[in-house]
This record gives C-alpha cells, structure tokens and sequence, in this order.
C-alpha cells in the first residue's frame, strides 16, 4: 500500500499583484477557505509586483491570521506580469506551482482537485480548471459569446488532454518549466500595468507543451474569476481583443515549424482573411468592432514579429514546436 508520503503532492500557490488590495483581500480569503486533506503540502505567496497601496498591509493582516500555510510577500520592481512570475519560481520550490491572480476565487476544494488530477496524470506539464465568470454585476448583451476574452474555461464535464490553457489557475510542473527555457528567457510580453496582453500565459502553455508535457483539464478543480464592472465595456471589449489578435500572431510564430519565410507568408494570409471576416460581419455592432479589433491586432503582432532582429526572429520561430523538444522526463 502507498503512503500518505508516496502520494503527498506540494503545491506552491503564488498570487501576482499589482495595486489591487480589495482583490487580493478576497482572494486571499478564499484561498483560506481551502479544505485540503493532508497530502497535500502547500504555501502561499504573494507577489507583490510594485503597489503603492495598502497590499503589504493586506498580506500582513492574513498573515496574523495564520489560516494560510507559509504566506509571505516579495516585492518586485519590473513591472508585469512575466517578471513577477519569473520571481515567483525563483522564490519557491514545490514541484508544482499554482499561477493565481488576484481576482481569481478558488471553490475550497480546488487544491484537492488538482491533487487527484496530478496523481492520474504523472506525465503532465501543467494542468487548469474550469474558470466559471463572476461578474461584479450582471453584464450587457454585447459581451455573450467573448467569455474566451475574459479567461473562462469551460472545456466539458470529463478530464481530457487539451491544447492550451489560460494562465489564470494554471498549475505547472517546475522541472518542465525550467526544461522548456521559459524560465530562462521567456519570449513574449504580458500585462504590465493596464496593458492588456496575454502572450505570456498562452507562451507558458505552449513551451511546456512544446518539451512534450502534455496539458490536462480537470473540470472539478473550479474557480472563479472575478469580473469588474467597468471592464463590462464596449470599450475594454475593444482594447482586449486588439490585446489578443496581437498575442496570436506572436504565439502562432512561437509554435510555427517551418522557416521563417513560409511563417511570413502564411501569416500574411490570415492576417487578410481576419481582416475580410470581420468586414462581413452582420452581428450586433460592438461584437462586429471586437473582432475587427482582434484582426487589426493580429495584423499588429505580425508587424512586430517582421521588425524583430534576426537574432530575435530565430528565437521565437518554432521556439514551441512538438518536434523540437525532448520527450517528457517524470
């Protein structure tokens, strides 16, 4: 028979945050909620990637609390998401690292949920839960059908292989992290302050994909994220799908197995049709705007990428190819 040490699995869950003191208040509240059995070895820590709010004072009340196993702050000063993530894995060292944002509520038994799926699923790289939308009050027609912009991640009732995952929740296997070079040299850019961007998650995804870890959904490890009201927008519909199109021509060059020529081309191609697309939409007009926005940020990114130095191109192409990597190690 196992023992509870032979099937015990440490997570270290870290919190990236930036000048969100109430959100980080309720996540840290919720995460003290957590009904982990005992095989399960965690601790948490929050990033704190700059604030000039009340958030050390936050950490510091949960930490006189004492609900949350080795909670701690670390400050760092590159502002984004990436650094701060970059700072998180060289400040823990748990096998496996639960990337948590601060509007991101966890049901309290998310951290036994990604236990079982770890335990089922040895070979994994990383692994996501559902990602169910709350929002902060009741959302306007226009954004039905762009829960994919908000992170929500809602891939079916049964565990299965998938191939990607959004980085709110993703819990990652450290020895694929470092394998993949993420840690290293990360290639693409993230949220820094309120730039939207998210290159970042999708590059983590992919990279450990990429090493040949394969990506697991576990529909019982549920979450919650937490959804401002002013974000309810036109506005912000437009700027996260301009946000996204661009991301989509880096990460598609990220995982390209070809040359560089034949990436130009066929970027090129779907750069036009996204365009033509989204000038034969009939829908509501705000939706038919987002994704002209998302084409036009597609056709931003795949700018970006021709402008990027030769040493730079030859870093990014194919830098998440299957063929390109080594098989998984356990």
């Amino acid at each position: 028979m196992a023992t509870a040490a032979a099937t015990a699995v440490a997570i270290d869950v870290v919190i990236c945050t930036y000048n969100r003191a109430a959100n980080l208040h309720e996540a840290l509240s919720a995460l003290a909620a957590q009904r982990a059995s005992g095989d399960v070895i965690w601790s948490v820590l929050v990033v704190d990637n700059g604030s000039t709010d009340s958030t050390g004072d936050m950490v510091e009340a949960h930490r006189s609390r004492r609900l949350l196993p080795g909670l701690r702050r670390v400050v760092e000063s590159e502002l984004g998401l990436t650094p701060a993530r970059r700072r998180a894995v060289r400040e823990t060292s748990a096998p496996w690292i639960a990337f948590v944002d601060d509007d991101n509520l966890l049901d309290p038994g998310w951290l036994d949920a990604i236990a079982r799926a770890i335990r089922r699923n040895p070979e994994s790289g990383a692994i996501g839960g559902r990602v169910v939308l709350d929002w902060e009050k009741p959302p306007p027609n226009f954004v039905k059908g762009f829960g994919w912009c908000f992170a929500e991640q809602e891939l079916g009732q049964a565990a299965c292989k998938v191939d990607g995952l959004v980085g709110a929740g993703m819990v990652v296997r450290r020895a694929a992290l470092v394998e993949c070079g993420w840690l290293e040299r990360p290639l693409l850019s993230d949220r820094a302050g309120k730039r939207l961007m998210s290159g970042g998650d999708v590059e983590i995804a992919q990279r450990i994909r990429g090493a040949g870890y394969p990506l697991w959904f576990a529909p019982d490890a549920v979450m919650r994220h937490r959804i401002a009201s002013d974000r309810a927008s036109w506005h912000y519909l437009l700027r996260v799908n301009y946000g996204l199109g661009a991301s989509e021509a880096l990460v598609n060059a990220l995982g390209w197995p070809g040359d560089w020529r034949s990436w130009r081309r066929a970027a090129q191609h779907r750069a036009v049709n996204r365009l033509a697309r989204a000038f034969r939409q009939r829908r509501e007009l705000v939706a038919a705007l987002a994704r002209l926005s998302y084409a036009i940020g597609f056709a931003r990114g795949m700018c970006a990428c021709l402008a990027l130095a030769p040493e730079d191109r030859r870093a990014l192409l194919g830098a998440a190819a299957a063929q390109k990597r080594a098989t998984p190690r356990r």
